[in-house]
């Protein structure tokens, strides 16, 4: 059975192997050993409550519970841009007329901003390839919504995702080589590594001062702006269909798009219902519901069958030891 439960620092090894997997650009996943096992004890921190809510980085691991293999990741940030600026890049639209001689001309432009301080992000969705298919990315995506859905109070009014911008199969980043590289003269590895491990000075010291006029930037960098990278397409058809929509920001390195959905309408946080467990050898119910406790410390997530009667969820036994409830408990299930 597909479970989804909180990382821990034992899944240094796991999580390592996954950042390797997930190629250039994915940025929360950095291939340092060091790096990963500080953001694991960050996640066992916030999962225990020992932080300020505002602190919190979840991390959930993706596990086969028969054979204890962990074959995907996902994130929920509880709050960015609070100790260090969450930089984009604006896509502007500025229209020009001159009436003399009849003409218009809307000119966009990517203007530097640092608009989503406090926001929700969820994010470092990854699997292995041969997992990508049965639903098992819909679970590990939806269950960072249940986890947001079980204490809203603990996450922002308002929810972000990044994703990951177009790179080529050779690991070029067009963007990056055609318009970042001119203001940060380093490799893009480095510059995604010190984005994850410095205050950022750096890119507020050689960031542009002025609006980049995108006409002017060669095919190659504006064909990619607000693209997502091609193992980045089902999630964003995930997002999508939870409610999220671009908002106009993209990455400043690699141009990758941002969205973003109020937290009490994302679908997932939205439709779940609170249940208290029954139990039972057997259970008959048409289609397979996602389930999760309905607390952020000891958050679990499955999807199983489950028979709805009112109020009551009934769980088969394999099911409620997954997510570790007993008859009256509550779960929070979406069917």
């Amino acid at each position: 059975m597909l479970v989804v439960r909180p990382a821990a620092p034992a899944d240094l090894d796991h999580v390592l192997e996954l950042a390797i997997l997930s190629g250039p650009g994915f940025t929360s996943l950095p291939e340092d050993p060091d790096q990963l096992a500080e953001r694991l004890d960050l996640s066992r921190d916030s999962f225990a409550g020992a932080l300020a809510p505002e602190e919190r980085w979840y991390t959930l691991m993706l596990e086969e519970s028969d054979t204890g293999d962990v074959d995907g990741i996902g994130s929920v940030r509880a709050a960015v841009g609070l100790k260090h600026p969450f930089f984009s890049f604006r896509i502007c639209n500025n229209r020009q007329s001159s009436p003399s001689l009849g003409v218009t001309l809307d000119q966009k432009t990517l203007v530097m901003v640092n608009e989503c301080t406090g926001w929700s992000e969820v994010g470092s969705l990854f699997l292995k390839a041969d997992r990508r298919k049965g639903g098992a990315g819909r679970l590990l995506s939806q269950s960072r919504y249940m986890l947001i859905g079980s204490e809203p109070e603990l996450f922002a009014d308002t929810v972000l995702a990044e994703l990951r911008g177009v790179f080529t199969p050779d690991g070029a980043c067009p963007f990056w080589d055609h318009v970042a590289h001119k203001f940060f003269p380093m490799e893009f590895d480095e510059a995604d590594r010190m984005t994850g491990t410095t205050d950022k000075q750096f890119i507020l010291d050689l960031s542009p001062r002025h609006p980049i006029y995108i006409d002017l930037l060669p095919e190659a960098a504006r064909a990619v702006i607000g693209k997502v990278h091609p193992q980045g397409v089902p999630a964003m058809a995930l997002l999508e269909s939870e409610g999220f929509r671009p908002n106009g920001l993209v990455d400043i390195f690699d141009a990758g798009p941002t969205v973003a959905c109020g937290r009490d309408n994302i679908r997932t946080v939205r439709d779940a219902r609170r249940m208290t467990v029954a139990v039972a050898d057997e259970v008959e119910a048409e289609l397979p519901a996602l389930i999760s406790t309905d607390r952020v410390s000891t958050f679990r997530a499955v999807r199983q069958r489950a028979a709805i009667d009112g109020d009551v969820a009934t769980l088969g036994r394999e099911a409620a030891e997954a997510l570790k409830v007993r008859p009256g408990d509550v779960v929070r299930v979406k069917t």
